[in-house]
């Protein structure tokens, strides 16, 4: 079977879609030597390269070809799906039997089935966290694709409800297939993360919240809890992610809350810091508005490190027992949560202990496992 896969993301994308992409196709590659693979990627222009390609070196597969296609992930969204020109995936890849998709929207295609992957459908339950602009592309293009797909996958119980009941989607159209936790996320020697402090230079005792600095993210509620806090327990924020949509509302919230010189923003981090960052942190702090699964959670419990998320949407589905759930719309629900893990060592001690034993049921092997299978199936239909 001649497979084609949309790699879009993996090369252009540090974060979020761009590591869930890289990290399960590369198992499905590792799994399944049998089918042949066309990654069809925009590798950017002369000079501008797309900032993820050096890692294409490492994929190793006898059956893989690669596509790459003179032009930005940008233009290659204005034409496929914004001006909707009819160039089928296949002028690229030549004749598939399948067509796999990991981001959300489908190319054009002649012929062969095609799978698709919705991670969340945020733009419809908080269309106020999302730029308007994206969101009107969203709304449409997103519809289109699903009722071009054969088969949907979800990375969630809560994001297949939210494909049925908000757009109609027949159930039995959508299976989960739970993304995974890589084999770096795990609890280190102190020795190898003292390196880490010091490039930082991070302090002794601090908490963590990882994601793009967006309103969905509940940045600036967090930053109130925090102020609240009796002056014992007000530990240093460490805050890990790109600037997004209306980040200024977190950075104006740290002057609003008087937090300057508590709150530290690093940016963008590689992923190979990570793991030192989850297990420095005396907590990771993620009280997210709604998220399809949320990967920091699942990395934080496996290194060990206590978590405090929202009891909304995917998050208690991917915690479980192992985390403290707070209502991420109430201030004063999140600075309880925050009290409650600050003041008792015996929770993040039971936390410590039952978030690796929970991040283990979710591997890439059983995502990608997952995949194939359900690539196999359709392409027989």
């Amino acid at each position: 079977m001649r497979i084609g896969v949309d790699y879009s993301a993996a090369v252009w994308q540090g974060a979020g879609i761009g590591r869930y992409t890289r990290a399960l196709v590369g198992e499905l590659l590792r799994l399944d030597r049998e089918n042949r693979y066309v990654l069809i990627y925009p590798a950017g222009f002369p000079g501008r390269p797309a900032p993820f390609l050096p890692h294409l070196r490492h994929l190793n597969h006898p059956g893989l070809r690669l596509r790459p296609l003179p032009l930005s992930d940008r233009y290659q969204a204005i034409l496929w799906q914004r001006l909707r020109l009819p160039l089928p995936v296949e002028l690229f890849c030549g004749r598939l039997d399948l067509f796999y998709s990991p981001d959300f929207v489908l190319p054009p295609q002649l012929a062969g089935r095609r799978i698709l992957t919705i991670h969340d459908l945020a733009f419809l339950v908080h269309p106020e966290c999302a730029v308007p602009s994206l969101g009107w592309y969203l709304r449409r293009a997103i519809p289109r694709s699903i009722a071009r797909a054969d088969l949907l996958l979800a990375d969630s119980w809560h994001t297949r409800r939210d494909l049925v009941g908000l757009l109609g989607v027949p159930p039995e159209r959508v299976e989960v297939v739970y993304p995974g936790v890589e084999p770096a996320f795990r609890p280190l020697e102190r020795a190898a993360l003292e390196e880490v402090r010091a490039r930082y230079g991070l302090p002794e005792r601090f908490l963590l919240t990882v994601g793009t600095i967006e309103p969905r993210k509940n940045l600036p509620r967090l930053l109130e809890a925090l102020s609240g806090l009796p002056e014992r327990l007000r530990l240093p924020l460490v805050v890990v992610g790109r600037p997004g949509w209306l980040y200024e509302e977190s950075f104006a919230a740290v002057e609003r809350w008087g937090l300057q010189g508590q709150v530290r923003f690093l940016g963008f981090v590689p992923q190979e810091d990570l793991p030192a960052l989850y297990n420095l942190a005396l907590a990771l702090v993620y009280p997210s508005l709604y998220e399809g699964f949320g990967l920091p959670p699942l990395e934080a419990m496996a290194c060990g490190t206590p978590v405090l998320t929202g009891r909304v949407s995917s998050l208690p589905e991917v915690v479980g027992e192992a985390a403290v759930l707070v209502d991420p719309a109430d201030v004063s629900s999140i600075r309880e949560g925050l009290q409650r893990l600050l003041e008792d060592e015996a929770l993040r001690e039971r936390l410590r202990q039952a978030g690796p034993e929970r991040a283990r049921e979710f591997t890439w092997e059983k995502a990608a496992g997952r995949l194939q299978e359900a690539m196999e199936r359709v392409a027989l239909a």
